[in-house]
C-alpha cells in the first residue's frame, strides 16, 4: 500500500512539473513577392513540312528546306550549340476524302522541328523573317526568358521573406506581443514564366507569315516577366 501511494505521489509531481511548463507562443505568416524584369532571351519554334509520293523525295525535300533555313539561322551569328533539332519524321501522308467518306493515301510526309535560343532580341524580327524566306512553313511560337535565373530567384525570395516579417510584426504589434526570433522558415516556391507569343503558322494557310513577311519590332514585344515567390516563417512570440 506504502509503495502505491509512493508511486501516485512521483505521477502527480511529474503532471504537475508537465502543467508547469510555459507554453511558447509563436504566430505563422506567410510572404509574397512579386519581382517584374524584362527578357533576355527568346525561343524561337518552327518547322519544315515537305510531301511527295515517293518517301524519299519528301525527306530529300524536308533536308534542303531545312538546311536553307538553319544556314539563314547561322548566318544571323547564332551559335550552334543554340540550334537544336526537336523532332525528325517521316510517316505516311493521310488525308480525308469527304465525298467518299475515308482516309486516301496521299503520299508520304517529312516534319523537321527546329528550336533556336537567341540571346539577342534585337535579331528576333529579322531571324524569323529570313527562316520562313529560306524554307521553314510552320511557325511555332517565341517564349521569352531569362538567361540567368538565380539573381532574380534570390531577389524575389528576399522581398517575400521581408513582406512575411513585416506581416509577423503587424500581428504581433496588434495584439500587444513582442516579435522574437525566427523559428522556422518554410520556401513555398518562385515561380518563373515563360511568357509565349504565338505566330500564324505558314503551314497552315499555305503563305508566308504575315510577321515574317514585314517584321515589325512591335509585334515581338515580350513585355515583363512576373517572378513570384512565397514563403511561410514561425516566429517566436516574447
Amino acid at each position: 500500500m506504502k509503495q502505491l501511494s509512493a508511486l501516485l505521489f512521483i505521477a502527480l509531481v511529474a503532471v504537475a512539473g508537465v502543467s508547469a511548463q510555459p507554453v511558447q507562443r509563436t504566430v505563422t505568416v506567410s510572404g509574397e513577392a512579386v519581382v517584374r524584369v524584362l527578357p533576355d532571351q527568346a525561343i524561337v519554334r518552327f518547322g519544315i513540312v515537305s510531301r511527295d509520293r515517293r518517301p524519299d523525295k519528301a525527306q530529300e525535300k524536308n533536308d534542303e528546306a531545312a538546311r536553307d533555313a538553319m544556314n539563314a539561322v547561322r548566318r544571323l551569328g547564332v551559335e550552334e550549340r543554340k540550334i537544336r533539332l526537336q523532332t525528325l519524321q517521316l510517316e505516311p501522308d493521310r488525308r480525308w476524302n469527304p465525298d467518299q467518306q475515308r482516309w486516301e493515301e496521299a503520299g508520304f510526309v517529312a516534319t523537321r522541328e527546329v528550336e533556336v535560343t537567341l540571346d539577342d532580341l534585337d535579331t528576333l524580327p529579322g531571324l524569323v523573317q529570313a527562316i520562313v524566306q529560306e524554307g521553314a512553313n510552320r511557325l511555332n511560337g517565341v517564349s521569352y526568358g531569362l538567361a540567368d535565373e538565380s539573381a532574380v530567384r534570390v531577389q524575389a525570395l528576399q522581398k517575400a521573406a521581408t513582406n512575411a516579417r513585416h506581416k509577423a510584426e503587424v500581428l504581433a504589434t496588434t495584439l500587444g506581443a513582442e516579435l522574437g526570433p525566427v523559428l522556422t522558415i518554410s520556401e513555398q516556391g518562385v515561380y518563373v514564366p515563360r511568357p509565349d507569343i504565338m505566330l500564324r503558322s505558314a503551314a497552315m494557310d499555305g503563305m508566308v507569315a504575315e510577321a515574317a513577311a514585314a517584321p515589325d519590332p512591335a509585334a515581338y514585344a515580350a513585355g515583363e516577366i512576373e517572378v513570384r515567390a512565397s514563403v511561410n516563417l514561425v516566429f517566436d512570440l516574447k
